[in-house]
């Protein structure tokens, strides 16, 4: 009896191992394909941008020759990366904010008890369907040809200028495009978080006596902060790395006024042929936006409710 229930057990662990090895070639084989295309498109392209990062390849020559770490070093030593530099992080810090605080009044405004929610749901998500290229475009047109119309009728000096043809006002332009389209993702991560907040606890909160404003930050905040992390994470990417808009908007201009690092990257590489430069700055602003984002994700982990 014991040998055969000595026979029975090992029959039983080679059928579990040959399960198991199958289960793992076909998680091999799913696998397979997505690593493979990630090898491809992502990390052998990431390996050799670092490599033409220490070269003076113009992006067109065959030929090139490798110059160490003098890219990086120049970089900060260029006055118009530092201006882009500068341009960016103020453009990141006022567009960050503004969608921040508009997304989350809309998305308490759209999950309270108020009439046709479907309907401005749809209306306020609208915008993000549409490309950053076809903003700008649209936005470029309303503030070249109507609104200085509409000024001038109205003898408002100011609105009777094209704003994004003045180097001091042109960023606001870009801003309020950029703020009118980017609203629409982060007001539904905050209405998904809104719907995952306990209800038992805003009804205890409210017999205790505590106010609207008590109940939000003391309940309702701390609930929102990993839906917080997810926007800020996209929200400072994208404002580190805006392009669309600048390109349709303003070239750059008035100037050089609006040129972001994105932008920037784009003339050295592609217009004026300074490809390993680029690739450098690309590379430096990677790794900017990589800390950025830890430091944020590591210090709102700790706000989390749980976590404290």
């Amino acid at each position: 009896m014991e040998v055969i229930g000595t026979t029975n057990a090992q029959t039983a662990g080679r059928r579990k191992m040959a399960l198991g090895s199958k289960k793992l070639r076909v998680y091999v084989w799913f696998t397979l394909p997505a690593l493979l295309l990630y090898i491809g498109f992502f990390f052998y392209p990431a390996l050799m941008g670092l490599n033409y990062s220490l070269t003076n390849w113009d992006g067109m020559a065959r030929t090139y020759r490798y110059i160490g770490l003098s890219n990086y070093a120049a970089i900060f030593k260029d006055e118009r990366f530092l201006h882009a530099l500068g341009f960016t992080f103020k453009y990141t810090l006022i567009v960050v904010v503004a969608k921040l605080a508009i997304a989350l009044g809309l998305a308490l405004l759209l999950t309270s008890r108020m009439r046709f929610r479907s309907f401005f749901r749809s209306i306020y998500f609208f915008p993000a369907v549409l490309s950053l290229i076809t903003i700008g475009l649209i936005f470029n047109e309303i503030f070249f040809t109507i609104l200085p119309v509409i000024g001038e009728a109205l003898g408002i000096e100011p609105l009777s200028r094209n704003i994004l043809g003045n180097k001091d006002t042109a960023l606001y332009g870009i801003l309020i495009a950029n703020i009118w389209h980017g609203v629409a993702v982060p007001m539904v991560i905050f209405m998904a978080g809104l719907s995952s907040v306990p209800k038992d606890l805003h009804e205890a909160a409210t017999i205790d006596g505590a106010g609207k404003r008590q109940r939000f930050f003391s309940i309702t905040l701390p609930f929102l902060i990993p839906m917080l992390n997810v926007n800020l994470v996209l929200l400072i990417k994208g404002g580190l790395t805006v392009f669309d808009s600048i390109v349709a908007m303003t070239d750059g201009g008035p100037g050089t006024s609006t040129e972001s690092i994105g932008f920037l990257i784009y003339r050295h590489g592609m217009l004026e042929n300074k490809f390993g430069y680029a690739t450098a700055e690309s590379i430096f602003v990677f790794a900017m936006i990589a800390i950025i984002s830890y430091v944020q994700m590591k210090w709102l982990n700790k706000q989390e409710v749980g976590q404290q």
